[in-house]
């Protein structure tokens, strides 16, 4: 970690929080993609390790994903529930070799989902742990061009994974393409340096806009164990398999969905402001009545502040605002409809 923070700070890096990092004055660097490669440190993730002979069947009774899905090539999304159906956290699932796996989480909800995983555990042939590994982005149109001369492999398809020697490559959606590379600090740096000489280093808040264009929400420490999966349309992502057995919290993800009891949705947004709104910031009506919270925000090429909310759903339209800015609805990129990973893995 040293060496890594020790590199990124000879180029400019600014901490301006714990994974809050950006290059030079903390204004958006959100053009940086739409006219060059960009690469960007995410701090804001973590990895953890579940590896073992019986880490299939442990996860298969923890997760929404059906686990044989995750084959080394598609990398399914998501969510560990409480037996109420809420997420303890949400993620991506990659299969490294025959009996190891590796979670993308949110940084905050590591620690609090090992330990949940960990009154489980002992009755497997497993071990859960988080290993030393750095994550960084490379975004923008020939992102995947620069991956693959970089990396000698071949881009993976959206949600899909390719491994090049320690390193993991990600294909996550968005307005432009994107991968995310997962490696040992020993790799990450060297692989880091190179993309140096041919792309430009922006801040995280870049890849969260990108999240936010996508419509994709990672839960941190604040939102654990608030939310059914579907609040962030996780279901219109692939991130539940309605076909798998049992795990904690299906029975009540599963009568929400057939029954179609989602009373809270994932809402993106714009504010005609370049001030962010921090996470869980109410959304008010013009009443003054709370509807929702903020889960995500950045701002975006414009210099206008853009947000993920999750809000209470109602048939009649409302004016939304928060702290008394206006917001100004936007288009999510999929419908809100059931897909299911197990279609979308033969495309992989």
């Amino acid at each position: 970690m040293n060496d890594w923070i020790s590199h990124l700070e000879t180029q400019g890096l600014v901490r301006a929080a714990e994974n809050e990092w950006h290059f030079g004055e903390a204004v958006s660097q959100a053009h940086v993609p739409l006219s060059s490669t960009a690469i960007a440190p995410l701090p804001q993730y973590s990895i953890m390790e579940i590896a073992g002979p019986d880490a299939e069947r442990f996860l298969q009774g923890q997760t929404s994903a059906q686990v044989e899905l995750a084959n080394g090539e598609f990398a399914p999304l998501t969510a560990f529930c409480s037996p109420k159906g809420r997420m303890l956290a949400n993620g991506q699932l990659m299969r490294v070799d025959e009996t190891r796996y590796w979670l993308l989480l949110d940084i905050g909800v590591v620690d609090p989902l090992h330990a949940h995983l960990a009154k489980y555990a002992p009755f497997y042939k497993v071990e859960i742990t988080r290993p030393e590994t750095q994550i960084f982005g490379v975004l923008g149109e020939n992102a995947a061009a620069q991956v693959e001369a970089q990396l000698d492999a071949t881009p993976p398809d959206t949600w899909a994974m390719a491994q090049s020697e320690a390193a993991v490559i990600l294909h996550h959606p968005g307005p432009m393409p994107r991968f995310m590379i997962v490696a040992p600090e020993a790799t990450a740096l060297p692989l880091w340096k190179a993309f140096e000489n041919i792309a430009t280093p922006v801040g995280n808040a870049v890849w969260r806009l990108q999240d936010i264009q996508a419509g994709l929400a990672w839960l941190g420490d604040a939102q654990r164990d608030s939310y059914l999966p579907q609040m962030i349309n996780w279901e219109a992502l692939g991130g539940i398999s309605f076909r798998k057995g049992c795990y904690t919290g299906q029975e009540v993800v599963a009568r929400s969905h057939f029954r179609g009891q989602v009373k809270k949705r994932l809402l993106r947004a714009q504010l005609e402001s370049d001030t962010l709104p921090t996470l869980g910031t109410p959304v008010h009506d013009t009443n003054g009545k709370s509807q929702g919270d903020v889960v995500c925000a950045a701002l975006n090429a414009d210099g206008k502040a853009e947000v993920l909310a999750i809000i209470t759903q109602r048939d009649e339209p409302r004016e939304l605002n928060i702290d008394g800015v206006p917001l100004k609805r936007l288009a999510l990129p999929y419908a809100i409809e059931r897909v299911d990973p197990e279609s979308m893995s033969l495309q992989a």
